[in-house]
């Protein structure tokens, strides 16, 4: 539901401009929503505002509350404060608070005191929180002094509000531009129940212990719109991309074959490689991780790559209809997706302990193959850009590597039909085999994805083979996601670590597109999938690990994440080898001037002026000591040539300690 981890977020717009169904579409998956509505009662006279009322009454679902605050301006806030973790509400409008604030049956009042009395319970609120507001200050100065008085409390109201906000969005003319926050910032508010939930707090992880992730989750925004902004779905339902404009609509760039992207530094790889056969490491070296080292170096423009901190994973959940997805128990995909949005279940867990954000987005759903187009024409082009604006947020959040993977239903099978129209491959030699919650094999349901994808083939045997074609014919939602954020994520020079189907056919798609976009993904682990291995092979991939991992697109790639975060700070943090002038890790001050051992004993503890450590080396011979009286037992040298070369000199001492002659 929520987007870029806020918990509370104020929507800006003016008149018309379609704030309140953005905001009513920011809630549109809450089991529930307490509806705080905030205008009084139409004047019998007023009809025309009559209408508006009851047409915002009639857009909310049955399944939502209502609640009125315009007796009582200040109780707005109690409400707001009072709302628990489990609740979603949402308030329109704060310009009818406003109203209502400055109504003559309510005062005096002190407009100032309440208003910061607004944003205090705004920004302690445990639940989930949309505020809708007009924005008032693009408009001229009033001529008259209610008018005045109206834009003054409004916008210091909504000043106040979006300052104790998690998120700011303005809404003109049905498009949404996100203000705030400028980088994503991870959430720490209670865990809520339902697909509304926020990320728990620290600690609060069920079954375990430790920080959970920051959970980012992007819902389709409002009905989708005619042209590139989206298109209907097969089930009369609506998808758009966001409708943020992007930096390569502006400068006239369109998504197109033959696109000229940015390639890895073709020196920084094998520098890095070169590099590491002289560190000072005692075995062999790093064996097949050499290449997580040298691509690291090559995406990163340097021979000494950093590990990877910030990463984001973006986990695609869009089922496929129809054939694709037989064998696939009805509503897992969505289970699944509600479970990462919570910060629960095994993806949320190595997100967290891989400090990586997870990021659910929702695709739109595909029809099926084997009988109609996945996805229609305007779909296509909405979804890429949608892609493309997931990978360019990434960025602009400072993440250094995103992680792809994918939750809906059929989606091997669409990864399959794919591979076929790319690939040439035949659809049972890249289809794995179905297996069921109780772990059986479900030969029937592997052969109806096999039909699918056969008929599938066979209606489009006669249509073009061109990267939208292919997506809009078999490829479906989630693939055109993930190819424009294959896209996206090239232009900004942001690495991909690809974990699945999914995946890979994006990748395959995206050749024709734009045939660097290979050179900035990295595959972990096959994960014995047929499809993807024969992806990697005509992408030229290897995997580095051939651990079969099979814990679900995304979490595959996460698990295998601290070992190669291990070898770059590694291959980082070593120097050279001695012998190749490489310094030595001791202090020098204290490191031996040779390069021999020195086994010799030291000499025996005892005061002294040059030295502090025990010294256990036999003593000198006894001499004559004039300041001496106590007898000295310790065993003489052996015999040999004194100072004067007559022998050993001895002195005997009797137990009195008088002297001998």
């Amino acid at each position: 539901m929520s987007v870029d981890g806020w918990n509370t977020v104020l929507v800006l717009g003016g008149i018309r401009s379609g704030k309140s169904e953005f905001a009513e579409s920011l809630v549109a998956d809450a089991p529930t929503v307490r509806y705080v509505a905030t205008a009084a009662d139409a004047p019998a006279e007023d009809a025309e505002w009559a209408a508006r009322l009851a047409a915002h009454r009639a857009r909310r679902p049955e399944t939502w509350t209502t609640e009125e605050t315009a007796d009582d301006p200040r109780r707005l806030a109690d409400v707001i404060a009072s709302a628990g973790p489990n609740e979603t509400l949402l308030v329109d409008d704060l310009g009818g608070w406003a109203t209502v604030l400055l109504d003559p049956a309510h005062q005096p009042a002190d407009d100032t005191a309440t208003i910061a009395e607004l944003a205090a319970a705004v920004r302690s609120c445990a639940a989930r929180l949309v505020l809708v507001s007009p924005e008032v200050g693009l408009s001229l100065v009033p001529t008259t002094p209610l008018g005045r008085a109206f834009t003054d409390a409004l916008g210091a109201a909504n000043r106040a509000v979006a300052d104790a906000c998690d998120a700011v969005v303005l809404v003109v003319a049905g498009q949404a531009a996100w203000l705030k926050p400028g980088a994503p910032q991870p959430a720490t508010v209670p865990a809520q129940a339902g697909p509304t939930q926020a990320p728990p707090a620290v600690g609060a992880t069920a079954g375990g212990s430790g920080p959970s992730p920051a959970v980012f989750t992007h819902d389709a925004p409002a009905p989708a719109t005619s042209g590139a902004a989206g298109g209907a779905q097969p089930d009369g339902t609506a998808w758009a991309a966001p409708t943020m404009a992007l930096p390569m609509v502006a400068t006239g760039l369109v998504i197109q074959p033959g696109m000229e992207l940015p390639m890895p530094d073709d020196y920084a790889g094998p520098q890095a490689i070169e590099r590491l056969a002289t560190l000072d490491v005692p075995g062999a070296g790093l064996g097949v991780l050499e290449r997580a080292v040298g691509f690291a170096a090559a995406t990163q423009g340097t021979a000494t790559p950093a590990p990877w901190g910030a990463v984001r994973v973006l986990l695609l959940h869009g089922d496929h209809r129809g054939g694709a997805a037989a064998g696939t128990v009805e509503g897992e995909s969505a289970r699944r997706a509600r479970q990462a949005r919570a910060g629960r279940g095994a993806l949320a867990r190595l997100a967290a302990e891989s400090r990586a954000e997870l990021q659910v987005v929702e695709a739109p759903v595909s029809a099926p193959m084997e009988t109609e187009p996945t996805l229609t024409g305007e779909q296509v082009e909405a979804a890429l850009r949608y892609g493309w604006r997931l990978a360019e947020e990434a960025a602009d959040a400072g993440v250094r590597l995103l992680v792809l993977g994918a939750c809906g239903a059929g989606t091997e099978a669409a990864a399959a039909a794919v591979l076929v129209a790319t690939a040439g491959a035949e659809a049972p030699a890249v289809l794995s085999r179905v297996v069921t919650d109780s772990g059986e094999i479900d030969d029937a349901a592997w052969m109806r994805r096999c039909a699918a994808v056969r008929d599938a083939l066979h209606r489009t045997r006669n249509s073009p083979r061109s990267a939208k074609d292919v997506l809009a014919e078999l490829g479906g939602g989630d693939v055109a996601v993930a190819t424009g954020v294959l896209l996206g994520a090239t232009a900004r020079r942001v690495p991909v670590m690809l974990d699945g189907p999914v995946g890979v056919a994006a990748a395959m798609v995206t050749r024709d597109l734009a045939g660097q976009a290979r050179h900035w993904c990295l595959l972990a682990d096959h994960g014995g999938h047929p499809a993807v291995q024969l992806a990697a092979d005509v992408l030229g991939l290897t995997p580095l690990l051939d651990l079969r991992l099979d814990l679900g697109e995304g979490a595959n790639a996460l698990a295998a994440l601290p070992l190669l975060r291990s070898v770059l700070a590694l291959a980082a943090a070593l120097p050279a080898h001695p012998s190749l002038g490489g310094g030595e890790d001791d202090d020098p001050e204290t490191a031996p001037e040779t390069d021999e051992p020195d086994f010799r004993e030291p000499e025996p503890a005892g005061p002294g002026p040059t030295s502090t450590e025990p010294d256990f080396r036999e003593p000198e011979p006894a001499g004559p000591g004039p300041t001496s009286t106590e007898p000295d037992f310790r065993d003489p040298r052996p015999a040999g040539p004194g100072p004067t070369g007559t022998g050993p000199q001895t002195e005997a001492v009797d137990p009195s300690g008088r002297r001998a002659d």
